[in-house]
């Protein structure tokens, strides 16, 4: 039976430390619609403009045909169209993907290739999600309080944000904090608990990059994520190369030729694509394949909203080379009465879903109480003592 898309609207959802931009796709059939996710931090107007923008190519056709519409929506625009325009076609993209398993009556796993695990393992962040507890732990105390709270939730993997702002040089101090701030966060959650730390770009040198490496390689990290700025392979590989545990990077990457020199230079162990942000799940797809190929695991970047999670679960699932999922659920106190989701976690682990499509359903009602406001902007103190501006 034939079906046709007949609009593509937004809501805005404001979640304190981020605007979530839900994505709906409306069908000419009855009760059937997806729900996608294309939030991107500080950019909420320009990719609702976006998603509007790119509303002519998808009226009329069948939201079903999902490699010809996002063929559609990347040739058809003419220019390229960078980070925004790539996280509004991920966002509509998961939509179709929803409409897709609805239509069939099929969880969306199965649509990309199925079941290969039965679990799919997690971390959260100092918090669960709380803006000031992820970007503002640095003090031993709270780090240690706030890791113990992540536990007894329990989860065995957390990550941490404490690599001061820095520039093309370090000095000793602060060198010595992170390393001690490593080292009394593992001696207080042990052995058993997987312990990631991003960097954020934050080293401005290969060689500030790997003296905080060398001080956290001790405590035995799962992996130190994004310690120099994307878009340089070969400094990437500088680093994998020489540091003693696995290095992760690729959030801010768009799409698979953003991600290829990555593999032709082997410049990380662990590849972080974000979902709703890269393409959507077909091409993220892609970039698993390649990398599988070039001996990296993929650990999806997702401290997004909760229909983003719902995308990654899917994607987790039916992924060979799959590693962990970061998530943020419960990021708010009042989640569970904007959005009905398919997560559901057993300790360190979501469960695999079988309900059709995605598996989300958004209150409407609930998440208009809620509306646009101008987020945080958090990047803006990154600036050293003198006056530099750095990296968030």
């Amino acid at each position: 039976m034939p079906i046709k898309i007949v609009d593509v609207t937004t809501m805005v959802v404001n979640a304190e430390m981020r605007n979530w931009i839900f994505v709906k796709v409306t069908t000419d059939q009855d009760g059937l619609y997806g729900w996608g996710e294309a939030s991107l931090n500080w950019k909420t107007r320009a990719v609702v403009g976006a998603v509007e923008d790119l509303r002519p190519l998808l009226i009329g056709r069948d939201p079903r045909d999902i490699e010809q519409i996002l063929r559609a929506l990347n040739k058809h625009s003419y220019y390229r169209l960078g980070i925004i325009g790539a996280t509004a076609i991920s966002g509509i993209e998961h939509a179709l993907w929803d409409i897709f398993g609805k239509s069939l009556g099929v969880p969306v796993w199965r649509l990309l290739g199925g079941k290969v695990r039965d679990r799919v393992r997690v971390y959260t962040h100092l918090g669960m999600g709380d803006m000031k507890s992820v970007y503002e732990t640095f003090d031993e105390g709270a780090l240690v309080d706030r890791a113990l709270a992540v536990i007894d939730q329990g989860y065995d993997a957390l990550k941490v944000v404490f690599i001061p702002y820095s520039h093309y040089s370090i000095g000793n101090e602060a060198r010595r904090d992170v390393g001690r701030r490593m080292r009394v966060l593992r001696e207080a959650v042990g052995d058993e608990v997987d312990i990631m730390i991003d960097f954020h770009g934050r080293p401005a040198s290969i060689s500030a990059a790997l003296q905080f490496i060398e001080e956290l390689v001790p405590y035995q990290p799962m992996f130190c994520e994004e310690p120099v700025l994307p878009g340089d392979a070969e400094a990437l590989r500088a680093i994998t190369a020489r540091a003693a545990c696995p290095i992760a990077a690729g959030e801010r990457l768009v799409g698979f030729k953003e991600f290829e020199p990555l593999f032709r230079a082997q410049a990380v162990n662990i590849i972080q694509p974000d979902l709703n942000h890269t393409g959507g799940l077909l091409e993220g797809k892609r970039i698993a394949h390649a990398a599988e190929h070039a001996f990296m695991g993929v650990a999806p970047h997702n401290p997004n909203g909760p229909i983003a999670g719902a995308a990654a679960l899917h994607f987790d699932v039916s992924t060979p080379n799959f590693v962990i999922q970061e998530e943020m659920s419960g990021a708010v106190p009042w989640y569970d009465d904007v959005v009905s989701t398919p997560m559901r976690r057993i300790g360190n682990a979501w469960q695999v879903p079988d309900g059709p499509g995605l598996g989300v359903e958004v209150n409407e009602r609930e998440a208009a109480k809620h509306p646009f406001k101008q987020e945080v902007m958090h990047a803006a103190g990154a600036v050293l003592e003198d006056g530099t501006i750095v990296d968030w």
